[in-house]
């Protein structure tokens, strides 16, 4: 097989394979206006509108002289308490990777800035089109799972098909 031949094979195989996996969302948090205490933004409100699922990755741009993102419990994101977190994050760019389905609290540790309002409850879904999975009957949420899968399952074997057609000459 020439070179371009088995370039073009790999990178059908690569597109073929991305098929099958869901696609991820790369949210900036605050849009713009980014992380801050001063801008205005309502964050519960930016959240609200927004689905958010395992593998997708919430960035937070921010003056690292002025601010940080600290991931805490429920309790501490309640009370602004940012002594114990989960994590901290203070490059000014933090990109972080959402993993788990639940909720995922975000507030900054600067004094005061939490109570102003810059903190974020992000909540994490299963990947749906339909109502939440606790209220589907088994029978209809194996069907819609089921749907999504042969959708991925025909995409993928449709550019299979269109991929392999160029080497038919």
């Amino acid at each position: 097989m020439g070179s371009m031949k088995k370039t073009l094979a790999i990178s059908c195989f690569m597109m073929a394979l991305h098929g099958v996996s869901m696609a991820s969302t790369v949210y900036q948090v605050g849009d713009s206006v980014g992380w801050t205490s001063m801008g205005g933004v309502d964050y519960q409100d930016w959240a609200a509108d927004k689905n958010f699922h395992a593998g997708d990755t919430l960035v937070f741009n921010y003056n690292i002289q002025f601010h940080n993102v600290k991931q805490v419990t429920s309790q501490d994101f309640e009370t602004c308490n940012a002594t114990f977190p989960i994590a901290t994050y203070t490059s000014g760019s933090d990109a972080i990777n959402l993993e788990r389905l639940g909720h995922v609290y975000f507030i900054c540790g600067f004094r005061g800035h939490c109570l102003a309002g810059q903190k974020i409850d992000i909540l994490i879904s299963p990947v749906t089109s339909g109502p939440s999975p606790a209220h589907w009957p088994l029978s209809s949420r194996s069907s819609a799972s089921s749907d999504l899968y042969f959708n991925k399952l025909y995409w993928t074997l449709s550019v299979l098909v269109l991929c392999l057609s160029q080497f038919a000459y």
